[in-house]
């Protein structure tokens, strides 16, 4: 049975590392997402909401806060 005094925080380097990487990947995730949905979107469409084909990777990095 766990109790407060045997359990572990991770709040040292390896905690900090673990945060991080899971950072990276929803970071990711969330790069690939929106490059691929517009990307798959065609050319007229992408003129009809304001943005250009070269555009798509610089707002997909916004959207995921690089």
């Amino acid at each position: 049975m766990a109790t407060l005094s045997n359990i572990r925080f991770d709040t040292g380097f390896l905690g900090r590392l673990r945060a991080e990487l899971a950072t990276r990947r929803a970071q990711r995730q969330e790069y690939n997402r929106v490059h691929a949905e517009l990307d798959g979107l065609s050319n007229r469409d992408l003129l009809d909401i304001g943005i250009s084909r070269g555009q798509i990777d610089d707002i997909a990095r916004q959207a995921a806060g690089y």
